[in-house]
């Protein structure tokens, strides 16, 4: 093989690749996901203007340095919230992608905008756990809409990620560690009651990205280890209308041949899955986890007869 055929071979394999890896959206998904980041953004804005702000109630991360700049400088809060995560956005593109990248940017323009066209308009509530509570929900609603369709309001995550890299902790943790300085630093710019109730708002606003996010429908996978397997996997069939799949494991230090049941339940129906694992073989192997999200196969459960 010359030369030049081999790095025709070449070109065609990263031809495949870049095909592969920046397939192009189809018009209605394209369309579905800007709605939703700019529903999700809005909705931001709304949390962020009609409740938490009027308040002097933060939220964290660039957001929350956002909140103070303004209120320390007079100047419109969504001139902030560009300026401090336009750098994101080209950290974005060379760290996660084009897509998300683009999908960050048009997110923190629809809520640059969404807050200066809200800033004339009045507080819902002057009764500040009430703002507290309901901003983080709206807020988080908003940011779990943003990130579950690809994109970013913030970049606290992004700088995370980088930091990851040079430090021994993890990315979780550095947004900890980031936002509990800046909670800190509100007690300084505002008073350590805001403070405080600016924690209850982040907690709120945390959790509802992550219901966002995952939905209410928790689903869980269970693992099963059982000699009597069979047994087991029937019984779950046609006790709880759930499809198992077996596998085949051979055990580490017996050697033995194991049959292993992979099965995914929803929360509702752990308890009533362990008592037929129980039932069965109170020696089963029993390991649950938590899904963040269930696509295609059969999970969709079948009735019960």
């Amino acid at each position: 093989m010359t030369g030049t055929q081999e790095l025709t071979i070449l070109e065609q394999q990263e031809a495949i690749m870049a095909k592969i890896q920046h397939r192009r959206l189809t018009k209605r998904k394209l369309f579905l996901r800007i709605l939703l980041i700019t529903i999700g953004a809005t909705l931001m804005s709304v949390g962020l203007e009609i409740f938490l702000v009027p308040n002097n109630v933060i939220d964290g991360g660039i957001t929350g340095i956002s909140i103070m700049l303004s209120y320390i400088t007079g100047w419109k809060l969504g001139i902030f919230l560009f300026i401090l995560n336009i750098p994101f956005f080209f950290i974005g593109y060379k760290q996660i992608g084009k897509t998300f990248a683009l999908s960050t940017l048009y997110g923190i323009i629809v809520l640059s905008i969404g807050t200066t066209l809200l800033h004339p308009v009045p507080a819902f509530t002057q009764d500040i756990l009430l703002a507290t509570v309901f901003g983080g929900i709206v807020l988080g609603i908003g940011v779990g809409m943003v990130i579950r369709y690809g994109g970013s309001l913030d970049g606290t995550e992004i700088l995370a990620i980088l930091f990851n890299n040079k430090l021994p902790f993890s990315v979780g943790e550095i947004i900890m560690f980031f936002n509990l300085f800046i909670l800190g630093c509100a007690g300084f710019v505002f008073t350590w009651d805001r403070a405080m109730y600016s924690l209850i708002a982040y907690f709120v606003a945390y959790k509802t990205i992550d219901i966002t996010i995952t939905g209410l429908d928790e689903s869980k996978s269970v693992w099963i280890i059982s000699d009597n397997a069979r047994k087991i996997g029937d019984a779950i069939m046609n006790r709880l209308g759930r499809g198992v799949t077996y596998i085949n494991g051979e055990g580490a230090y017996s050697g033995d041949d194991k049959k292993v049941i992979f099965c995914v339940i929803n929360r509702l129906e752990e308890a009533k899955l362990k008592e037929i694992v129980t039932e069965n073989d109170d020696s089963a192997f029993l390991a649950v986890a938590d899904i963040a999200e269930v696509r295609g196969g059969r999970f969709k459960k079948k009735g019960i007869h």
